[in-house]
């Protein structure tokens, strides 16, 4: 498939010849107004590493990268790569595929479902990044170096002492054919380096425009495989790029400063590299950086508060870019087919989760008023009212599938989150309400008289109960009493039938509830009062 992306550029008075000239650290935001043409099948990755839980700023890479891949027909897949041993955090890996999976965006091809370009964990990958890592040696492109961590540690505190930044000095670029063999058949621990060359070729960005840094001029040559055997990022990610036919790569705009280095390693292999798109960053509301200590930013997080998934998506996307204009209430479908790569800025996405209920609320409506989505819905509520209210229950009635979706509907807009529904101010529509006579007398001396009078409402209503009905209903029951005024019936009536100072309109209460549990409550109220 073919894809074309366009892009404006306010610098487009400037020749190509001179755009490609430019450096993005010369000239930063430039972009060329040249289109980019993408041939050939799209194949997208997500490639977190497993030495942590799946945050929000790695759901929203993954959600671009998925949402790429669907626009055009293409596949999304997620690579973990896990070869700093040391960091790796148990059950990460399997949780970051269980996440993408719950928030909507699963993967094409991956650890758990397999694909023809696997294996898609990187420690199964040591054989293939050991023989591109020989090959760069062969080919004079990298060389082993046998410095201690020691010295490594002097030349790190001597640059940070003169006001430097710390770089690798090359030292072991310059050893003799001979003097490596030696240090070689002496087993002396090593790791491999490449060698970075002056003369990078631009690159043009999908979202930063035309790019070029470098890297030798303020880099030291950098490790692409340690001494344990284990590759570093630089190394594996092309290797792994390459033979899975990764067609573009979108990652964070925190790696736009490494793309030249691993263009000259694409070149070093005589590989095509992908096309690169950098995102910006997801930042908090304020500006400051996302940071994995903020307990809240964990998908298992917000899967657990009773956020969906939908919600999610549409605030990571809401507050950034890519789309030609933003709304909420987007499903997955939607932000597809609303996808525009061209839209996508360079400034941070900023974050404001004090909105995420609001966004949540929106979702939860849509799935009510989807018959198929409500029915999960019924089930996952019917598994909290179990769970919160197990020993309460008087009545397995308030576990029926027709009461609970009458309880959705009439709460639907109201609501922003199941968990709302099985809290205290919602126990009434499960557990019959606890009042005394003392309650009951603070109020009115007529309580007898307004209990006999509903239920006689109940009893001529029947199964037909309105909200608008019942509105004019209880105002037409006020007006029946001597002394009591209306507001001090509905007190009356709120805590016959909750328990409550405060809730949903009593109306409102009474159409959840339905006529025979209605009628239970008021007889209670009836008996106790009558006795007090």
């Amino acid at each position: 498939m073919s894809v074309l992306l366009r892009r404006s550029c306010r610098w487009c008075h400037l020749s190509r010849t001179e755009v490609v000239g430019l450096s993005q650290v010369d000239a930063p935001g430039r972009r060329c107004c040249s289109s980019v043409q993408v041939q050939g099948e799209v194949r997208v990755r997500f490639a977190p590493s497993p030495t942590g839980f799946l945050h929000l700023g790695g759901l929203r890479t993954a959600l671009y990268n998925y949402i790429f891949a669907k626009k055009y027909a293409g596949a999304f897949i997620l690579r973990l790569e896990d070869t700093d041993q040391s960091r790796l955090v148990l059950g990460a890996a399997e949780s970051i595929e269980d996440m993408l999976e719950w928030a909507g965006v699963p993967p094409d091809e991956s650890p758990r479902r397999g694909g023809p370009l696997g294996p898609y964990l990187q420690s199964h990958r040591l054989d293939l990044y050991s023989q591109t890592a020989q090959q760069l040696v062969r080919s004079g492109h990298a060389y082993y170096c046998f410095c201690s961590p020691q010295r490594l540690e002097l030349l790190r505190k001597e640059a940070l002492r003169s006001g430097q930044t710390p770089r690798y000095d090359n030292r072991c670029r310059h050893l003799r054919a001979d003097q490596v063999q030696e240090k070689l058949d002496q087993g002396t621990s090593h790791v491999i380096r490449f060698r970075l060359e002056a003369g990078v070729e631009s690159f043009q960005d999908l979202v930063f425009g035309w790019n070029r840094h470098e890297v030798a001029q303020v880099e030291g040559d950098p490790v692409v495989m340690k001494a344990d055997g284990f590759p570093t990022y630089h190394l594996a990610n092309i290797v792994d790029d390459h033979h899975m036919k990764i067609s573009h790569v979108l990652r964070g705009s925190e790696w736009l400063i490494s793309t030249s280095k691993h263009l000259l390693m694409y070149r070093a292999l005589g590989w095509k590299p992908p096309t690169f798109g950098h995102l910006p960053l997801l930042m908090n509301k304020d500006g400051s950086k996302l940071s994995k200590r903020q307990g809240d930013i964990f998908i298992q997080s917000f899967q657990r508060d009773g956020v969906l998934p939908e919600a999610l998506l549409d605030i990571t996307t809401n507050c950034g870019s890519g789309f030609n204009t933003n709304q909420m209430g987007r499903r997955i479908d939607e932000l597809i087919s609303q996808f525009n790569p061209s839209k996508i800025t360079t400034h941070s996405a900023l974050l404001d989760l004090e909105n995420l209920p609001e966004f949540n609320r929106i979702h939860l409506q849509q799935r009510i008023e989807d018959e198929d989505q409500c029915v999960l819905l019924i089930k996952d509520l019917q598994r909290q009212v179990r769970e919160a209210h197990r020993a309460e229950i008087q009545e397995e009635e308030v576990l029926h599938e027709d009461y609970i979706r009458r309880v959705l509907h009439l709460r639907k807009g109201h609501i922003t989150s199941l968990k709302e529904l099985v809290s205290p101010n919602y126990s009434y529509l499960w557990v019959r309400p606890s009042f005394t006579s003392q309650q009951v007398a603070a109020l009115t001396a007529e309580a007898p008289h307004i209990a006999l009078l509903m239920l006689k409402l109940i009893e001529e209503r029947g199964q037909q109960l309105t909200l608008d009905q019942l509105s004019t209903d209880l105002k037409r029951l006020s007006k029946q009493t001597k002394a009591t005024k209306y507001r001090e019936v509905m007190k009356l009536l709120r805590l016959a039938l909750s328990g409550l100072q405060q809730g949903p309109s009593v109306a409102e209460m009474m159409v959840s509830l339905g006529p025979a549990e209605i009628s239970h409550r008021f007889q209670k109220l009836l008996l106790l009062s009558e006795t007090s």
